[in-house]
């Protein structure tokens, strides 16, 4: 008789039904098991390069910046969180150098975290999606690359350069399926001193998760709110964008009916 936990596997990437071999796992799921670590590992560890980055949304927007935080490695910025929590000084004082004349409403800042490949492989497509959705209205300022960057040095850039809201991607930490999913976060009013419960976050941003173009109209919708409202974190709710999809093939802007 088959097992019916066979027939479940279609409906999740999750490990199971895997089946056994005496006490152990099949040859087949142990091999798959293994890759998907290394695939992780190598997600953590692959090196990021942020001028080719910067070389691939330069036509999407004319203000690209790479800046650095203070991890001056990736075992420094593995082994000490606080220095990828900061801009080392050259980068802190070309940002306030660089500060618009006018106060802008968004800053996007872009960092490899825990995963260079999402930076590499989702960000592109993600602001493709994005930032067409902005209209004149909005104020857009530099994009930042940066350099072993974690959340939280969205606040000191964003403060930096007078941003009103402040929007983060990067890596998140690879799992066994994942190795390249992508995390984007943003607050309102960055300063140095904000916590998680300030900040709102859209994650598992990839093709097999949450599609670039359908985080991008969620993202759009949530900043907007936080502009008119006022507010970021536990104080904004979500409502509504999850309820519906979005067309990979849509206009910029319109959404398809509730599924």
């Amino acid at each position: 008789m088959q097992d019916p936990w066979t027939d479940l596997r279609k409906f999740t990437a999750a490990r199971i039904a895997l089946g056994r071999a005496g006490g152990s796992l099949p040859t087949n799921a142990l091999l798959d098991f293994r890759l998907s670590h290394a695939l992780a590992r190598d997600g953590v560890h692959a090196p990021f390069d942020p001028d080719s980055l910067a070389a691939e949304l330069r036509p999407m927007h004319e203000g690209i910046v790479v800046a650095s935080s203070r991890a001056k490695d990736r075992t420094d910025y593995l082994l000490r969180p606080d220095h990828g929590r900061s801009l080392d000084e050259a980068s802190k004082e070309f940002l306030t150098d660089h500060r618009p004349v006018d106060d802008c409403d968004l800053v996007v800042i872009v960092s490899d975290g825990l995963s260079s490949h999402a930076a590499h492989r989702q960000v592109p497509e993600l602001l493709k999606h994005l930032l067409p959705r902005f209209d004149e209205s909005w104020r857009l300022g530099p994009i930042v690359i940066v350099r072993h960057g974690r959340v939280a040095i969205q606040d000191e850039i964003g403060h930096l350069l007078g941003a009103r809201l402040s929007l983060m991607l990067l890596g998140e930490r690879p799992g066994l399926g994942s190795p390249d999913s992508l995390g984007a976060y943003f607050t309102h009013r960055p300063r140095p001193g904000l916590t998680d419960a300030d900040r709102n976050c859209v994650s598992n941003i990839r093709p097999e998760g949450l599609s670039p173009n359908a985080a991008a109209f969620r993202l759009h919708q949530l900043l907007c709110a936080s502009r008119q409202n006022a507010i970021s974190g536990v104080g904004l709710k979500d409502e509504g964008s999850i309820n519906h999809r979005v067309s990979s093939d849509a206009p910029v802007g319109l959404t398809e009916p509730p599924s």
